[in-house]
């Protein structure tokens, strides 16, 4: 284990699975943390089998567990209880994502765990929480985006709500989990206590639109879809690119003090004198017309052009990128955002790395663990179990 990053020294206990808990854990594993997956002997996190891409372990797994360890125990057996106990008396944190009231069923809930290792964190992801109306009802990704109110104040106002594929209620829970348990590590250091986390999909959710809510109480009523276009700024859209394919669209958003620039840029000085484009309220009421100019002049261009040409001038652009494209793409390739992975049986795939880039802490991404790859050296080392007593757990089914 690394000893010259953020998090090394803290051993986390991640019992989670699908995306939320292993995306939280992920972040953790690539600041430096010891990051001990426990899984089921009998098939582990189901995202290894979930939306299966051919034998063996799924991408959607992979690209969700890097820098982790694979320890099995079977958590139904007394044998497996124990040994459990005896790895959380080692350990910093602890995540789960089980279905309400399921640990405490086994006897391994927070107040369980507690008392037996006080300087624990005990982080709890659900799709509602453990309190409130909604506690003991299942989520998944669309669900928190409806509940959270995401839906509503997505897509084009001629269309139903709408889902948006970045998983803010998974992925985006995990991120808020990440930030409370560093929250909860800092405390420790001052009180000496570990304490009980607690992050629900749909809280995470209603956090990200916080300015949808803000503009219902701006305007006294639900914020109307709006498709792309952001708030009264022209132009402040997608505009269409060639060679006219799916993608070939970029997103520009030259606020006011942009405008000469935008102009500029496309060479077409003349829009300064144009009345009909004077002012930004100008712009707003003449939008069909300015959106029409623009598009013309990127349609004339390929996504990348448009995008060297405004982002010189000091206009945001962005071309619109398909998910092959971010995997290629030089600038994500460069930062180490996007990296290749060797996994066993399956060969190189590509996956994302860090986001987090502290200049005293590098991110080295390590492949994801096998089902159970480190359960021998693990619980040698943690629970001073030797091999006759490793067949015999294996035996058992314990392992």
């Amino acid at each position: 284990m690394s000893t010259n990053q953020a998090l090394s020294g803290i051993r986390v206990i991640d019992m989670t699975h699908n995306q939320a808990g292993p995306a939280c854990t992920q972040i953790l594993g690539f600041l430096g943390a010891e990051v001990i997956k426990l899984e089921d002997p009998r098939g582990g996190d189901i995202a290894r089998r979930n939306m299966a891409d051919r034998d063996g372990d799924s991408l959607f797994f992979l690209v969700l567990n890097a820098n982790k360890q694979s320890l099995t125990l079977n958590l139904k057996t007394e044998a497996g209880k124990e040994l459990f106990r005896q790895v959380i008396d080692q350990a910093d944190v602890l995540v789960e994502n089980f279905g309400p009231g399921a640990l405490d069923r086994l006897g391994l809930g927070w107040n369980a765990l507690h008392a037996r290792n006080p300087r624990l964190i005990y982080a709890t992801i659900k799709g509602f929480g453990t309190y409130g109306p909604y506690s003991g009802f299942k989520s998944f990704e669309p669900i928190a985006q409806a509940m959270g109110g995401a839906m509503a104040v997505t897509g084009f106002p001629e269309n139903p709500p709408t889902y948006t594929f970045p998983a803010i209620g998974d992925s985006g829970t995990g991120m808020h989990m990440a930030i409370g348990i560093l929250a909860a590590l800092q405390q420790r250091h001052a009180t000496g206590e570990g304490q009980h986390v607690e992050v629900s999909m749909q809280d995470a959710v209603v956090n990200l639109i916080r300015v949808s809510l803000r503009d219902h109480q701006r305007f006294g009523h639900p914020p109307p879809r709006v498709g792309n276009q952001l708030g009264r700024n022209v132009p402040g859209t997608t505009y269409p690119c060639a060679p006219g394919g799916t993608n070939d669209y970029v997103y520009i958003f030259a606020q006011p003090q942009m405008w000469p620039a935008l102009i500029a840029a496309m060479e077409q000085p003349e829009l300064g004198t144009d009345p009909r484009f004077a002012t930004p309220d100008a712009r707003w009421e003449n939008r069909a017309a300015l959106d029409a100019i623009v598009g013309a002049w990127t349609r004339g261009r390929d996504k990348h052009a448009v995008m060297r040409i405004l982002g010189d001038a000091g206009v945001p652009c962005g071309a619109c990128l398909d998910t092959g494209e971010v995997l290629a793409d030089p600038h994500l390739r460069a930062r180490e955002m996007i990296v290749d992975i060797d996994y066993p049986g399956r060969g190189e795939y590509q996956t994302v790395g860090c986001p987090i880039k502290l200049s005293a802490s590098p991110v080295a991404v390590t492949r994801p663990p096998l089902l159970g790859e480190h359960t021998a050296a693990l619980l040698g080392r943690l629970c001073d179990v030797g091999p006759e007593a490793l067949e015999e757990l294996r035996r058992g089914g314990t392992i």
